[in-house]
């Protein structure tokens, strides 16, 4: 199985810090609560991360149905057994254009964790609203929707390699580019959730904890 499991050097690494972050954040004791991951790409993250919390059911998505077999051999081979197979999920659209099979399994307020990394600034700024608009109806009151990558703050995007980085972005697609935190803000007060820790990350990435009021 683990023949297909697909790797990303980014993924490699920044797990190690991401899970970092997260273990200080989660309930690492009580049974059966549920994190939603919206685009697990290779499935890296939640083979990282899942065995690390037992205790938390890891439902991954993806847009790319290409990725859904290195997904599933993650989740083969964690040994805790608590990785979903992959749902399709087109984090643009909203909830009720989702497939129906995806709907069946996403009930509104039934997640205690959200978790996105390195999305937002590969895609276009509707997966931004939709990422918000998701977390807002399918987090418990109290959950937490965590986010991971570059991000600009206030107007300001430092230092210059992330300057860089976003120029080649948005060179390859105007709609893509470096998110500013102030924006984010926005989103998140529009769907009942608040900013409440932004921990500073290696390689100049940000980990942000957004509390479903």
């Amino acid at each position: 199985m683990s023949a297909i499991k697909r790797t990303h050097p980014s993924a490699d690494r920044n797990s190690q810090p991401i899970s970092e972050a997260l273990l200080q954040q989660v309930d690492k004791s009580t049974p059966n609560l549920r994190l939603l991951e919206i685009a697990s790409g290779s499935g890296q993250h939640a083979g990282f991360l899942a065995p690390l919390l037992p205790n938390i059911s890891f439902q991954t998505t993806e847009y790319e149905r290409r990725d859904f077999s290195s997904i599933k051999a993650y989740a083969a081979d964690c040994a805790t057994g608590n990785i979903c197979p992959p749902l399709f999920v087109d984090i643009s659209q909203e909830l009720q254009q989702w497939e129906e099979g995806t709907r069946a399994q996403l009930k509104p307020a039934s997640y205690d964790y959200m978790l996105n990394c390195n999305m937002m600034h590969i895609t276009p700024w509707n997966c931004s609203e939709g990422l918000f608009r998701a977390a807002g109806q399918l987090l418990k009151p109290g959950g937490k929707l965590f986010t991971y990558g570059p991000y600009a703050q206030d107007g300001l995007l430092t230092p210059q390699s992330n300057v860089d980085f976003d120029a080649s972005l948005r060179s390859r697609n105007s709609e893509w580019g470096i998110r500013d935190i102030r924006d984010l803000k926005q989103l998140a007060d529009l769907n009942g959730l608040r900013l409440e820790r932004v921990t500073d990350m290696p390689s100049n990435n940000k980990f942000l904890t957004w509390l479903k009021l």
